[in-house]
């Protein structure tokens, strides 16, 4: 029993909740900022011409105060992997202030990342005052990213799940699961104390059907979800390969954003709507695309691609935020617009894909199977599960995360423990050796 209350492990648990109330508390003064600066551009469409600026003022402020920070998400996981110089304190402040500043100007931007990088950066901060040892700062930093994602989308099942599951490609490190699980639950309590409401989403019911029905009702989902793994590779290739050509062609940091947002209002005109700038969660007139509006009835068809468009666009300039809020838009618009052809109740498959998408692109199909069980209830569990398995396969050795690493590969003949950022460098160069000869 005594082991149990070393000195070391009250600091830990002590930092622990302090980080995870801290990482809510500015969480949810994310979230009000987010509502705020969506509801004024609502109000003042023109702010969408001054995105190539804002985005010009950001990036300069990274190269001014935090050169390190721009590596965002990864940094954070290659940390978690591999302790090294540390993920900066002026992480948290510096992606705030950036993505709130994307989205008054209406770039098409999540907030995942965000969270996770202020979970990242604070508990790095509180790691490197305590003076922990390996371990216990490995664990502080997974309960970071655990806490940012559990308080900014109110799902602290998923959060820590999430926490232990993206490191790695078909790793799920256990170890780690209760004191993620502690952070994710104080983080979204942090969050909820001060009265912040999260994006509602249906109860969600399955027809009752024969056997048979309930098994052509899972090949449905199936084929959802392997529908939901392709477009999830082909917004990571696409978000990953126009930002190394911007590397490649646009030299000062500064002016791919100013490329980025001139491209993002030409997609405006072109398209004739601002209805995809944003999060998607919130519309300023009736009958716009939305993610609750998806569950409400069918999407039109290509509204997903739409968003998809705009968020690579936006993401691989540079612009600040995550591509979670994005993807669950595609993935339930993708859902609801299939849902009529394929004969199954719209919110179901609105379910399936905004869960299955995100869990194909992040690699974490089990935390994604766990959000959809939080945010729309046990009876869609069935469909949900095998869409994001289905999903998870056909994505392949890719996605958003760059650092992850392949602990399991998910087809034979491939091993494991390289990163996802050296495996595409490995095809690179054999797509180069192969056009050379």
């Amino acid at each position: 029993m005594r082991a149990l209350f070393t000195p070391s492990r009250i600091r830990f648990t002590l930092a622990q909740v302090a980080m995870a109330l801290l990482v809510g508390s500015v969480c949810a003064a994310f979230l009000w900022s987010l509502d705020a600066v969506t509801r004024l551009r609502f109000a003042a469409p023109w702010l969408l011409y001054a995105l190539p600026l804002v985005g010009a003022g950001v990036a300069l402020l990274y190269g001014r105060f935090g050169t390190r920070a721009e590596a965002g998400n990864n940094l954070v996981l290659d940390e978690i992997h591999k302790p090294g110089a540390g993920v900066p304190l002026a992480m948290a402040p510096l992606i705030f202030i950036g993505t709130v500043a994307t989205h008054l100007c209406g770039g098409s931007a999540g907030r995942e990342g965000t969270a996770v990088q202020i979970g990242g950066s604070l508990a790095h901060g509180f790691v490197t005052r305590l003076g922990l040892d390996d371990k216990a700062r490995r664990l502080l930093l997974m309960g970071g990213v655990a806490a940012g994602f559990g308080a900014v989308f109110g799902t602290p099942l998923a959060g820590a799940v999430f926490a232990i599951e993206v490191l790695a490609l078909g790793g799920l490190e256990l170890s780690a699961l209760v004191p993620c699980l502690a952070a994710a639950f104080v983080a979204d309590f942090g969050c909820r104390i001060w009265g912040i409401h999260h994006t509602p989403y249906p109860h969600v019911t399955l027809p009752a059907l024969a056997i048979a029905g309930f098994a052509l009702l899972l090949l449905k989902a199936a084929g959802l979800g392997l529908a939901c793994g392709a477009v999830a590779r082909a917004f990571a290739e696409a978000n990953h390969g126009l930002g190394d050509l911007y590397k490649r062609f646009v030299a000062r940091a500064w002016l791919r954003p100013v490329i980025g947002g001139l491209l993002v209002i030409a997609l405006t005109f072109a398209f004739g709507t601002q209805d995809y700038l944003g999060l998607g969660t919130l519309s300023p007139h009736p009958g716009a695309p939305t993610l609750p509006g998806f569950f409400a009835m069918p999407s039109d068809r290509w509204s997903w691609l739409a968003k998809l468009v705009f968020t690579v666009a936006t993401l691989s300039a540079g612009f600040k935020g995550g591509e979670v809020t994005p993807l669950f838009f595609i993935g339930a618009g993708l859902g609801s617009a299939l849902a009529p052809v394929l004969g199954v109740p719209v919110p179901v498959l609105a379910a399936v894909g905004m869960v299955a998408l995100f869990g194909a692109a992040a690699n974490t199909p089990v935390a994604c199977a766990i959000m959809g069980l939080e945010l729309f209830g046990l009876d869609v569990a069935p469909p949900l599960i095998v869409g994001c398995v289905a999903a998870y396969l056909a994505s392949g050795h890719g996605g958003i995360y760059l650092s992850q690493r392949i602990a399991r590969p998910k087809w034979p003949r491939r091993t494991g423990g390289e990163s996802l950022r050296a495996l595409r460098e490995a095809r690179r160069l054999a797509r180069q050796e192969r056009f050379s000869t």
